[in-house]
C-alpha cells in the first residue's frame, strides 16, 4: 500500500489517541528522530540535524537525553493539532506531574489561536494532562506509558525526573547561542552582545536564505540546524486535517536546549520584547496570545523546567524582555548595517506558498507594523529605500493599519506590538511635516485622533524599560533601553 493510501485511511480528527512513540539520536550523523502516530496509523517521523556535533561526556549525555525527550514532547504539537484527540499516550517513559503540567501549558496556550480559529475547546481535549485533583475529583493524569510500551533502553530515570538539590550542573563554557530570525529584534540583540564582548554564535533553524544572509552579516560564528517535518503531515492537511498556528518559538527553544548541551553553551538568548506577553483577544474566558511562546510566561516555565530537569547551569531568557517594540525599533535604527538584508515580512517565512519578490510584500501585518515602528526613528528616505514604497501613503492599506491601532477590532494574529505603541507612533508622525500629508497619517488625524486621549499617545514613556525579566548578571546592564 502506498504512503498516500495509508495516510488516506487515517483521519486524525477521528483518532482516539495521539501517541508519542520514541525519540532517538544518531551521534555519527548528528540526527535526532522524533516519532509520533495517531492510533495505529503510520509513523510520523520528524528529523533534526545538528551538524558536526561531537561525542558527549557522560554527564552531558544524560542531560542531552532529557533535553531530547523534552523536544519530542514539545515538537509533537505540530502533529497533535491535526486531530486534537482527547487521549495522549507517551510510550517511551513516564512523566512526572511538573512535566505534564508544563506540557499542558504549552499545548493549551500555544494552541490558543488555533483553537479560536477552529472553534475548539482545548480544556476538555487536554484533560489528560491535568494532574489529580484539578478539573474534577474523577480526573487523573492519563499521560503515561502505554500498556504495551517497550522498556526504556537506557539507564536514565523517567522523563521529568527532578534533579537533586544542588546537583544537575554540567560542563558548559560561557558562550551564548543567539537565535537569528531575520528581523530587527535578533539583530538588535547581536549588537548588544557585541557591545559587552559576549561570546555569541548566531544560530538558525531551517533553510531560509534570508536568515542565512542576516546571520552572515552579523560577523558572528554561525550554526545552522536543519529541521524536516514528517511529510505525512502535509498530506493530512491536504486531506482536511485541522490546521493553524502553532507555537514555533517553543519548538525552536527546545531544539536549542539540545544544541546548547551538544555544542557547549551556557546561555540561550532570545529577542522577545515585553509586548509579546500581551494577549491578542479573549476567547471562551481565556486570553489568546499569538505570541504566547515568546511571552514571559513561557520563558519563565521553560527556564525553570530546564534548570530543574535538564541542566541547572543552562540559562534561557530574552535579552529584550524589558523593552517595548518601539524601543527595539529605535535601537535598530541606530545602524544601517542590516538595511539591505533584514526582513520581518511573514510571507518570507512560509513553509509553502508564495513569497514576495523582494524582502517585503508591503501587504502583511508584519510589514505594516515594522514600517510604522521604524518611522519615528529613521529618516524617511532611508525607510522608503528599505520597503520600496511608502506604506503610509497607500489608502488601500487602511484596514491593515486600523488593526494595528486596534481601531474597530483587535490587533492582528501576528508578532506585532501593542495597539498603544502603534497609536503613539502614528501620532508622532502626524506632528512631523514630512509625514502629515501622507494618506493614512492624514486619515488618522481627521478620523481616528478625535476619538483618542492625546495624553495616552506620548512616545517617550513607551521607550522606558519596564517589567519583569530574567537577564543574568553578565547581561544586566543591557536591561536599559538605549539612549
Amino acid at each position: 500500500m502506498s504512503t498516500s493510501a495509508t495516510i488516506g485511511s487515517v483521519d486524525p480528527r477521528r483518532a482516539q489517541a495521539f501517541r508519542f512513540l520514541a525519540c532517538d539520536y544518531a551521534a555519527d550523523s548528528g540526527t535526532a528522530r522524533l516519532r509520533y502516530a495517531f492510533d495505529d496509523g503510520p509513523e510520523l517521523v520528524e528529523t533534526i540535524v545538528f551538524p558536526q556535533a561531537s561525542a558527549l561526556a557522560p554527564a552531558r549525555a544524560a542531560a542531552f537525553a532529557q533535553a531530547l525527550r523534552l523536544l519530542h514532547l514539545v515538537a509533537g504539537i505540530s502533529y497533535y493539532k491535526a486531530g486534537v484527540p482527547t487521549r495522549i499516550r507517551v510510550e517511551n517513559g513516564g512523566l512526572d506531574t511538573a512535566t505534564a503540567e508544563f506540557l499542558r501549558e504549552v499545548y493549551f496556550h500555544g494552541l490558543g489561536e488555533f483553537a479560536y480559529q477552529n472553534k475548539l475547546d482545548l480544556r476538555e481535549r487536554l484533560s489528560s494532562l491535568l494532574p489529580s485533583g484539578e478539573g474534577g475529583a474523577q480526573r487523573r493524569m492519563r499521560v503515561r506509558p502505554s500498556d504495551h510500551a517497550a522498556p526504556m533502553p537506557d539507564p536514565h530515570p523517567p522523563f521529568g525526573h527532578l534533579l537533586p538539590m544542588g546537583e544537575g550542573k554540567i560542563g558548559l563554557p560561557r558562550r551564548t547561542l543567539l537565535p537569528i530570525g531575520g528581523g530587527k529584534d535578533s539583530l538588535v540583540s547581536v549588537e548588544l552582545c557585541k557591545s559587552i564582548d559576549e561570546p555569541a554564535t548566531a544560530v538558525w533553524i531551517g533553510d531560509s536564505a534570508l536568515i542565512a544572509a542576516c546571520a552572515e552579516r552579523t560577523g558572528l560564528p554561525m550554526l545552522n540546524i536543519k529541521r524536516r517535518l514528517a511529510p505525512e503531515l502535509f498530506e493530512y492537511n491536504r486531506l482536511g486535517a485541522y490546521n493553524g498556528h502553532i507555537p514555533v518559538t517553543a519548538i525552536n527553544s527546545a531544539i536549542l536546549v539540545c544544541a546548547a548541551i551538544l555544542y557547549g553553551f551556557d546561555a540561550i538568548v532570545f529577542s522577545n520584547e515585553r509586548s509579546a506577553s500581551s494577549a491578542t483577544l479573549e476567547y471562551d474566558g481565556q486570553p489568546v496570545n499569538h505570541q504566547w511562546s515568546k511571552s514571559l510566561d513561557f520563558e519563565r516555565g521553560l527556564r525553570a523546567h530546564v534548570q530543574s530537569h535538564i541542566a541547572a547551569n543552562l540559562d534561557y531568557f530574552s535579552l529584550l524582555r524589558p523593552w517595548s517594540e518601539l524601543a527595539v525599533a529605535r535601537a535598530f535604527a541606530k545602524t544601517a548595517r542590516y538595511d539591505d538584508v533584514f526582513s520581518s515580512c511573514n510571507r518570507n517565512f512560509r513553509i509553502l506558498g508564495d513569497h514576495p519578490s523582494d524582502r517585503w510584500c508591503g501587504r502583511c501585518p508584519k510589514c505594516h507594523f515594522v514600517f510604522l515602528a521604524l518611522a519615528p526613528f529613521m529618516p524617511k528616505p532611508r525607510l522608503l529605500a528599505i520597503f520600496g514604497h511608502n506604506l503610509l501613503d497607500d489608502p488601500s492599506l487602511a484596514p491593515g493599519f486600523d488593526a494595528l491601532l486596534e481601531y474597530r477590532g483587535h490587533k492582528p494574529f501576528e508578532c506585532v506590538g501593542e495597539g498603544q505603541e502603534s497609536r503613539a507612533a502614528l501620532y508622532t508622525l502626524s506632528r512631523r511635516a514630512e509625514w502629515r500629508e501622507d494618506a493614512l497619517v492624514a486619515r488618522f488625524v481627521g478620523e481616528i485622533l478625535p476619538q483618542l486621549n492625546i495624553a495616552d499617545l506620548a512616545l517617550d514613556p513607551l521607550l522606558v524599560p519596564a517589567g519583569e525579566h530574567f537577564l543574568p548578571a553578565r547581561f544586566a546592564n543591557l536591561a536599559h533601553a538605549p539612549g
